[in-house]
């Protein structure tokens, strides 16, 4: 699912599956800049258990939620504000 952040710039949602010999909830949220696979902004809280399940979820999200969840995945991966 491709959006626009709030500064013009192009992202995509989409799933990974996790590597792990569970058999739910593998599939996971992921976020990078339209027309590069890299990098990779993981929000592995997000999860789903089958891909469709996933893919559905996504074209259903409004660009609000796809903007307010990357904000939260980038915060996440620059770390802390400085202080002083």
């Amino acid at each position: 699912m491709q959006f626009e952040d709030e500064s013009g710039r192009q992202w995509v949602a989409g799933t990974r599956e996790e590597d792990t010999p569970r058999h739910h909830t593998r599939w996971y949220l992921v976020f990078h800049p339209a027309g590069q696979d890299d990098p990779i902004i993981p929000m592995s809280e997000v999860r789903w258990q089958t891909e469709e399940t996933a893919e559905r979820t996504l074209r259903t999200m409004s660009t609000f939620e796809l903007r307010r969840r990357l904000h939260t995945a980038l915060s996440r991966q620059l770390g802390p504000a400085p202080t002083g």
